[in-house]
């Protein structure tokens, strides 16, 4: 069984892609879709670095080399779990990759719009079977006063739109997630070019002790803040025996730290978000 947990970007996130076009940074991507994605290596070294108690931070994501060459924790850590750590292992859970829910994309005629796609819906439907039936494209909250909707470069007339009532329940929820008032379900292939569209891109240069410009710049791309993020979690074999304990102690984990930084530029203030673990989404 798998848990999930959401995060909601407080701030503009970056994490680094596997290759570097002329004088763009560009940020990871999903190889099939073309995506931004959180990969789940970047999510689990946070999660693993945030957790002070080095015991339960063994237990859930495994030991480190430094744990294994100190006998006196591996002693506590028999005497305490029952377990002897004689190698690297992996710890009692697994993280998967995060995937993109809703995006915000500004708009001339109603300020700013979440946006997703049929495809997102039914990978997170995957783990939310109880939710109602997909929408079809062009469906949204905003069809009722018969106006065009206006989306970066794009225009959806109002013969496109469909009336969409369920949306609520497709929104996670979470206080965070009360902003969302406008919602737009497009087609997985103009949501793929809006999200593109809409991802932040941070010119960056570099200085000399002078503080005068040394060389050339740089565009440096972000996810935007107010975007809605999930990532799976569940128990790995090494669980085996105290599984209730290692998810208890990682639900409890995720509520002492509510908010967390994740990717680069921890210092200007990139990265931060706010996570929570659910199941479910809002049926109401």
């Amino acid at each position: 069984m798998s848990n999930l947990v959401y995060l909601y970007l407080l701030a503009p996130l970056h994490t680094g892609g596997t290759t570097q076009e002329g004088n763009l940074l560009g940020i990871a991507r999903e190889s099939h879709t073309d995506l931004p994605y959180i990969p789940s290596s970047t999510i689990r070294g946070r999660q693993r670095a945030s957790v002070s108690d080095r015991l339960i931070r063994t237990q859930l994501f495994g030991p480190e080399l430094k744990d294994l060459e100190d006998r006196d924790f591996v002693e506590q850590y028999q005497s305490e779990t029952g377990h002897q750590l004689t190698q690297l292992e992996q710890g009692n859970i697994w993280i998967g990759d995060g995937s993109i829910l809703w995006l915000p994309v500004p708009s001339l005629s109603h300020g700013v719009i979440w946006i997703t796609c049929p495809m997102l819906l039914h990978r997170w439907k995957r783990f939310n079977p109880g939710l109602p039936e997909i929408p079809p494209k062009y469906s949204t909250n905003l069809n009722s006063n018969r106006s065009a909707i206006y989306l970066k470069d794009a225009i959806f007339k109002n013969q496109q739109l469909q009336n969409w009532n369920e949306w609520r329940a497709f929104i996670p929820h979470h206080e965070t997630t009360q902003v969302i008032e406008r919602v737009l379900v497009l087609s997985d292939r103009d949501c793929a070019i809006l999200i593109q569209m809409s991802l932040w891109r941070q010119v960056k240069i570099k200085l000399d002790e002078h503080k005068t410009v040394d060389g050339g710049f740089r565009y440096e791309e972000a996810i935007p803040p107010e975007t809605i993020i999930y990532f799976p979690w569940g128990l790995t074999s090494a669980a085996n025996g105290q599984s209730a304990e290692a998810e208890d102690k990682f639900k409890e984990h995720l509520e002492k730290h509510e908010i967390i930084q994740i990717g680069g530029q921890e210092s200007l203030g990139r990265g931060f978000v706010q996570q929570w673990s659910g199941t479910t989404a809002n049926q109401s």
